[in-house]
């Protein structure tokens, strides 16, 4: 069992993959003066500094990826992902099944995002479910250290296109992996905590949220089961419901904000397929619809606290 932290999670997941396979390679803005390890272990021809243009950078790795490569690119801050939508949303997505299959595209995505660094709206915008409503694309976002390297390794081994979204509150937190191979498979929750009397469902920083919350509640009497999606598509829709039909209720928990969410998704599939074993509605907690602000004091008060989580139990006990 090896301590670490986030990032070099991170590194170890690339430099394994790299070391697997010379077809994958690491292109973004910073990464071979970040990585400089990577840089002396794999050369400059596979770990590249590009200019500050996101959709020349996703572009290439499209390119890259039609042509039998596995990209990895490094955008920096999701909001990013702006400039490179055509290109991830409209090429990678979508030519996978536009060629009947013919041509894969392994291409996986990084871009940190969420509160934590006080980096103001524009580099902070929590846009995950966008993608998870593009078809043809994967969305990962991890909770733990352990997972940040066992999805990152399995989405390179992808074949399709993965975003792969760093919460930046994490990005230093340190833990646990276990030696040898290391690889989570994508579209499979995990359950952080058993419980009876309710399930609260949650991913990336908010699951540490959902986790604080229910030691809480378990003081107070109250058994909660916290669910770790770590996958947002495909999601793991058979954890969930099994969870929900076990507890009968159910709280959702993510920083982005409500209109729209992840939460929205989850809650309609346990209300279309385990409507019959709810006891009480579905709740959801999220940030505002609001630019998230630079202030860090006021970014952490963006993102759900486990007392509001504790507040929305009590309130489904009744």
């Amino acid at each position: 069992m090896a301590h670490m932290t986030v990032q070099e999670a991170i590194d170890q997941a690339l430099a394994e993959e790299m070391a697997r396979d010379p077809s994958v390679l690491l292109l973004g803005e910073g990464v071979a003066t970040k990585r400089r390890a990577l840089v002396d272990a794999f050369g400059a021809e596979r770990v590249r500094n590009t200019p500050l243009a996101e959709g020349i950078i996703a572009g290439t790795a499209v390119g890259a990826a039609a042509t039998g490569l596995r990209p990895v690119i490094d955008l920096l801050f999701a909001p990013f992902l702006c400039y490179a939508m055509d290109e991830l949303v409209n090429s990678a997505g979508k030519l996978r099944y536009l060629s009947g299959g013919q041509f894969s595209f392994p291409l996986v995505t990084m871009a940190m995002t969420g509160a934590g660094w006080g980096v103001g709206a524009q580099h902070n915008h929590n846009v995950e479910a966008w993608f998870a409503h593009a078809p043809g694309l994967k969305v990962v976002m991890p909770a733990s250290v352990a997972d940040f390297k066992g999805l990152l390794k399995a989405a390179i081994r992808d074949q399709n296109p993965v975003l792969f979204f760093i919460d930046i509150g994490l990005a230093y937190t340190s833990g646990d992996i276990p030696d040898g191979e290391h690889l989570v498979p994508l579209g499979q929750a995990v359950v952080r905590r058993p419980g009876e009397a309710v399930t609260l469902i949650s991913y990336a920083k908010t699951v540490a949220v959902c986790e604080q919350a229910a030691q809480t509640l378990a003081g107070q009497g109250i058994s909660a089961e916290v669910i770790d999606l770590r996958t947002l598509k495909p999601l793991d829709e058979a954890s969930i419901l099994a969870s929900v039909r076990k507890t009968g209720r159910a709280v959702i928990v993510h920083e982005a904000s409500r209109s729209g969410g992840i939460g929205a998704e989850v809650a309609a599939t346990i209300g279309e397929h385990a409507y019959d074993a709810l006891k009480a509605p579905v709740l959801r907690l999220a940030g505002p619809d609001a630019p998230a602000p630079a202030s860090y004091p006021l970014e952490q008060a963006f993102v759900p606290q486990p007392d509001a989580v504790v507040a929305a139990v009590k309130r489904l006990l009744g």
